[in-house]
Formats: C-alpha cells, structure tokens, sequence
C-alpha cells in the first residue's frame, strides 16, 4: 500500500476515533472512551512520517471529535439563525474546522520536537498548550474538553486537586504512555516507567477524596428551581412578555414561603429592565412578606447609551434579618454576563457582519460585557457566585470570583437554542465538574431543562425533566473550606507545561545542532 493511501485510511481511522469520543460525554458517558481514543491518536502520531503529517492526523481527529461532538450547535443556526442549509451546514464546517486546529497543533507540536523528550511528555505539553488556546482565542471555546468526560469516572477524584484540564492532561499521558509500549525504537526502561507512572496516577484516584480540601458544613439551602419552558420563537415576542412573567409568577407562588431561595433562569423576565419596575417592584415585596429572595434573569438597557446586559438581580431580602426589600432599578446586588458568545450575544465586525444574514442580527445580540470580577449575589443571607450560560464553562473566571463567604455556585440558562440535542446534556456535565473543581454545590436553573441541583462531589441531587413546565425543590446540602485547585487555577499545569516546551525547545535546537 504507497504512503499516500496508508495516510489516508489512518486519517479516516482517526475521524472514527474522534467521533466515537462523543459517546464519552453526557448523556451517553462511556467515561473510558477517550483513552481508547487517545491511545489510537498516540500510536498514529508516533509513526507519522513528518510533522505535516502528524498535523494531518491530529486535525482528522478534531474532525470527528467536534464534528459530532458539537452537532447540536447545528440546531440553533438551523433552526434560528435564517439560514438556508447550504449556508447553516457550510457555517459548521467552518466552526469544526477550527475547532480541529487545536488538536492539529498538537500533534505538530509533539512531533516536531522529538526526541528531545519522551513522546509521552511532549504529547501532554502540547495538548496542554493547544487546549489553554482553545480556551481562550476568539473569547474561548472550551466544550468538549475530554476531562469533562470523567466526572462519573474514578478520575473524578483528582478534580479538587488539578481541575478539568489536570485531568484531561491525565489522559492524555496515560494515552501516551500506553501507546510509547509498543514503539520498538523506545528503550524497555524508558516504555515501562511511563507506563507504571500513568497505571499509578490512575490507581491513585479513589484514593485522593481526603485531600479534596473541603467538608460538608451544618447548614442547608431550601431552593426552588423555576423552569418555565417558554419556547425560543415566542421569548422576545412583544406580546408575550406579560404571559411569560405571569407564568413564572404562577409557578413560584404556591411554593414562596417554603423556600429560603428562589431561582428563575437566565432572562426569566423579558421585558426590558426600566420598562419592567412595576414587576419587579411587586415582586420585591412579595418575596419579602414570604420571607425569600427571587434570583431572576432580567435584560437591562440603558437608552441614553444604547448599552444592554444580560444581567441577574436579588429581589426581596439581601439578608437574612432584613425587614424591607432592597430592589431598586440600577441596585448593586446584580451580576452581569462577562463572557459573551459570539454571534448570540455580540458580533465581531458588526458593521459589516448583520448586513449578510439574519444569524447576524438575531433578537439581543449585542451586549455590552460585565467585569470580570464581580461581588457575589447575596440573596437571603446567602453568597452566590453567578455565572449564566457559556460563562460556566471557564473555571478560571468561576476561580476570579470565588471569595471566602462563597456558598453556592449558581448557573442560569436557555438551553431552548438547542433544542432536543445532547448540548443541554453537555452543559449539565460542565456544572458538575465545577461543583468538583470548588468543593460547592451548584445551583442551574434553565428555561426548558435540563433544570439540577448539584452537590459538592458533582452529583445530581435533583432534576427537572426537559421540555416540562416544572418547579424543582430542594435542600441542598452546604460545604466549607477549600479546595487546592480553587487557591492554585490551571496556574502550576501550564507553568510546568510551558517550561517542560522550553527545555524540549532548547534540546531540539542542541541535537539539530
């Protein structure tokens, strides 16, 4: 077989392989796919002929692990973007090409600095360099990242001490490592070492639950999550603002003053914020009489400046012995989304952009950004760190923002964009990996599902089923201290990644040399 075909048929092999990782990911969570997958991965990249080629490889599996991995985004640029399926499809691919750069880099990456380290390190450096790239250009996208994939594994238990990205790291040097076994051209001691390190770091796992740095405390939140499953055509429809806030009223009311927290999801509310005062105002005092907070999602805009954001406020009692109401329009006790998507909530060359198609101009897609840092929501007493929608899938802002009083970690969304898809089901996973990131339970609160309470180790207590209109009750357990990876981030993995680059660098240049 020429090398030409041999190529090929690998890179289909891998576009097979990146696939399959989907299966890893809620709701399907076959949790040990992605070392399979990565092990595949390895072996190809160890007999790539170039590092051209080994890019080729890496980005064939970006192929198939975002082109499946991330199909649901396809639903709502089908659905709601207006476009015909030419332009939707063509958009995607667009989207997973990129996407699949990041893998690509990679395995060039790895490739092009052998043998200056074992394989196996190089891998995982670069996977780490990659990754934090994926996170953070063009604003981040970071979905799919493989340690997502482990929070119902025995991996799990290393998600106090090293995040999501440790983890991810973890597989992808056992992967590594597994595969350096059967390259001849490696020496026996050096094969087996690597091995025996990643079977111990992996054996280790179950074991590390005492160092996770927090413990339950005395004190529980009685909560109630309001899922109101308002369909997406009809949420910025005129006509439909008083339905909707009235709906949401209708649920919350029977259950008010048995609950010391009530949750409405991310622009629960869909009037404007100054149009809605009188709302709010009565609303406010409700809460009040009945002893509760309301958190909901509201839009505010600001007509003199043109600027919008999506925001969050408190309404009724910011603190347990309160005897007023504290809600006024422009009150500090709000959190503004920081973390916008593009094309949903901003758009890159604006000017230019809503001119070609209506994706580009869709209902409230143009916020301004919040801080990055903001104070927590105090609501009845109670501290909680926000986060709405994408923001949750960057544990380095949930880190920013994390202080001592922090209680709960609290999501809001509109999973509706998506539709009957796995990207709602994905979403869920994340927020469990940040109740195990941060030793807090997790609040998420969602339009149309899926609805959860979370505990501390990443379990779902409570769910509300998708699609439903639903209250979902409960009394969620509360945990103090800290764990190492909320005081140390991603921080010592890529300082230690982009060190160990640098000697590859330097010992690269000193054997071409």
């Amino acid at each position: 077989m020429s090398a030409q075909w041999s190529s090929l048929l690998l890179s289909l092999l891998l576009i097979l392989a990146g696939a399959a990782n989907t299966l890893a990911f809620a709701p399907y969570t076959l949790w040990w796919l992605p070392l399979i997958s990565l092990v595949v991965l390895s072996l190809c990249l160890q007999h790539s002929q170039s590092p051209k080629q080994a890019a080729l490889f890496g980005f064939s599996y970006g192929l198939g692990w975002f082109g499946v991995g991330i199909s649901w985004v396809h639903v709502s640029i089908d659905q709601f973007g207006g476009l015909p399926l030419i332009g939707s499809l063509a958009l995607m691919a667009l989207l997973v090409a990129y996407l699949a750069l990041f893998p690509a880099l990679a395995a060039w990456l790895s490739r092009k600095l052998q043998p200056a380290l074992p394989f196996p390190i190089l891998f995982t450096i670069s996977w780490a360099l990659a990754e934090w790239l994926r996170s953070v250009l063009l604003t981040g996208f970071p979905w799919l990242s493989l340690g997502y994939s482990q929070v119902d594994s025995p991996l799990r238990h290393w998600a106090p001490l090293i995040g999501e990205i440790g983890i991810t790291l973890l597989l992808v040097f056992a992967a590594a490592s597994f595969s350096n076994l059967m390259r001849k051209t490696s020496s026996q001691l050096s094969r087996f070492s690597l091995e025996s390190i990643a079977i111990l770091l992996i054996a280790l796992s179950p074991l590390l639950a005492p160092l996770k740095g927090w413990q339950q405390s005395e004190q529980q939140l009685s909560v109630l999550l309001v899922q109101g499953n308002i369909k997406q055509d009809l949420r910025w429809a005129p006509e439909q603002e008083w339905p909707t806030m009235l709906k949401y009223l209708d649920l919350t009311r029977p259950h008010l003053t048995t609950h010391q927290l009530v949750i409405w999801p991310e622009a629960a509310v869909p009037m404007l914020e100054p149009l809605a005062q009188d709302f709010l105002e009565n609303l406010d005092k409700s809460a009040l009489y009945s002893d509760t907070a309301i958190v909901t999602g509201i839009i505010d805009y600001r007509q003199q400046t043109g600027e919008a954001w999506n925001n969050l406020v408190v309404l009724g009692k910011q603190q347990a012995e309160a005897n007023s109401g504290h809600y006024f329009y422009g009150h500090a006790n709000r959190f503004s989304k920081h973390h916008l998507l593009p094309i949903g909530e901003f758009v890159p060359f604006e000017n230019l952009l809503r001119q070609l198609a209506p994706i580009f101009d869709l209902p409230m897609s143009s916020f301004s950004r919040g801080s990055y840092v903001q104070p927590n929501l105090q609501a009845n007493g109670y501290h909680l760190l926000p986060a709405i929608c994408f923001e949750i899938a960057f544990p380095a802002q949930i880190r920013a923002n994390m202080t001592a009083d922090t209680q709960v970690l609290l999501t809001v969304s509109n999973d509706a964009w998506f539709g009957d898809s796995i990207g709602p089901h994905q979403h869920l996973q994340i927020a469990q990996m940040r109740a195990l990131e941060f030793g807090r339970p997790v609040i998420r609160a969602t339009n149309n599902g899926i609805t959860a309470t979370i505990d501390a180790t990443g379990q779902i207590r409570q769910r509300a089923a998708q699609f439903t209109e639903a209250v979902l009750s409960d009394q969620l357990p509360l945990t103090s201290g800290t764990t190492p990876y909320s005081q140390l981030g991603n921080m010592p993995l890529f300082c230690l990644s982009i060190f160990l680059i640098l000697i590859a660098l330097w010992r690269s240049w000193a054997i071409r040399a």
